[in-house]
C-alpha cells in the first residue's frame, strides 16, 4: 500500500486551506498514493486555543460539504482519503470526527474522537462530545483502517482495541505543538514522548502507524498565551517501531511511503504478544484506578 502524508500549515482562510490540501492530494496521487492522510481539523486553524461559542458555526454535518467536496476528488482520483472534521451532529452536540472516503467517493465509515483533552490552549472539551462509536476499524478497499485522533494516541488501550478488532494499520490525524515559553529541553522531551508512545503502539500491536501532524505557528486569539508552534514531525513507523519516514518540524511536507501490510503477520509470528496476553488478569483495566 502506498500512503500519502500531507503536513500543512493553515491560515484563517478556510477555502485557501482546502485548496492547498486538494493540490497536495493531487500531487501525492501522481506519486502513486492509494491512501491519503491529512492532519487533525485540517480545514481551519486549530480553534481550540480559546472558548468561543461563535466557533461552533464552523461545524458541519456528515455527510455534508467537506465529505461531498473531498468525495468528488476521491472519486476523480480513485484514492481513499482520511478526513478530520468538526462534526455538527445536532444542535448543541458536536464531535471531532475522522471520516474515511472510499475511492468511489462514498463514505466508508467514521470515527469520533474518544479521548478529549482540556489543557491550556487545547480547550477541546468546550467543543467536542466524547465519541460513542467505539474503537472499530473502518473497512475499505485497501483494508481495515484503525483511525484514531490526536489525544487518542497517548492511550495504549485505544490502539490495542483497534488491533484486536482487526485493524491492518493505525492512523492518527494530529494537531500538537509547543508553547513558546517551554525550554528547548522540555520541547525535546514532549516531542520525544509523542513519537515514542506511537512507536510503542506499533511494537505492541505489530502494526504500521501513520501519524500526520500540522505545522506552522498559530497565535492565541485571546493573547493569554504565546500561541502554538505545531511541531510537524509527521511519520510512519513499521510494526517493529522502526521509523520509515519522518518529516521536519517547521515546514509543510508531502510524502508517499510504501508499506507492506503482510509484514504485520511476519512480525507477530516472531513477537507473539497477542498469544501471551494474560486476559484472565486484565479485568482491572476497566477501573479508573486501583486503590
Amino acid at each position: 500500500m502506498k500512503i500519502g502524508l500531507i503536513q500543512q500549515a493553515n491560515s484563517p482562510d478556510i477555502e485557501k486551506n482546502k485548496q492547498g490540501l486538494k493540490n497536495k492530494i493531487r500531487e501525492v496521487v501522481k506519486q502513486g498514493a492509494q491512501l491519503v492522510v491529512m492532519q487533525e481539523l485540517h480545514n481551519s486553524l486549530y480553534f481550540c486555543q480559546i472558548e468561543n461559542p461563535d466557533i461552533f458555526d464552523l461545524a458541519e454535518t456528515i455527510p455534508g460539504p467537506s465529505t461531498d467536496e473531498f468525495g468528488t476528488l476521491a472519486k476523480e482520483l480513485g484514492v481513499v482519503i482520511v478526513l478530520s472534521l468538526f462534526e455538527r451532529r445536532a444542535p448543541g452536540l458536536y464531535h471531532n470526527t475522522a471520516v474515511v472516503i472510499e475511492k468511489d467517493g462514498t463514505i466508508a465509515g467514521k470515527y469520533r474522537k474518544m479521548h478529549i483533552p482540556d489543557d491550556p490552549a487545547y480547550y477541546e472539551k468546550f467543543y467536542f462530545t466524547p465519541g460513542d462509536l467505539g474503537f472499530k476499524p473502518i473497512e475499505t478497499s485497501l483494508g481495515k483502517l484503525g483511525v484514531l485522533v490526536c489525544w487518542d494516541q497517548w492511550y495504549p488501550e485505544a490502539a490495542r482495541l483497534m488491533a484486536m478488532a482487526g485493524a491492518d494499520l493505525l492512523i492518527y490525524p494530529t494537531a500538537i505543538g509547543w508553547e513558546s515559553t517551554d525550554t528547548d529541553d522540555e520541547k525535546s522531551r514532549q516531542l520525544g514522548a509523542w513519537v515514542i508512545s506511537q512507536r510503542g503502539h506499533a511494537v505492541a500491536n505489530g502494526l504500521h502507524v501513520v501519524s500526520v501532524n500540522r505545522t506552522g505557528y498559530e497565535p492565541d486569539p485571546s493573547g493569554q498565551t504565546n500561541g502554538i508552534s505545531f511541531w510537524g514531525n509527521s511519520f510512519v513507523a513499521g510494526p517493529q517501531g522502526e521509523i520509515l519516514w519522518q518529516g521536519a518540524n517547521d515546514k509543510e511536507e508531502i510524502q508517499v511511503i510504501e508499506i507492506d501490510i503482510k509484514r504485520s503477520e511476519t512480525v507477530r509470528r516472531m513477537w507473539p504478544f497477542f498469544r501471551d496476553r494474560r486476559i484472565d488478569h486484565f479485568g482491572d483495566l476497566t477501573k479508573r484506578f486501583i486503590d
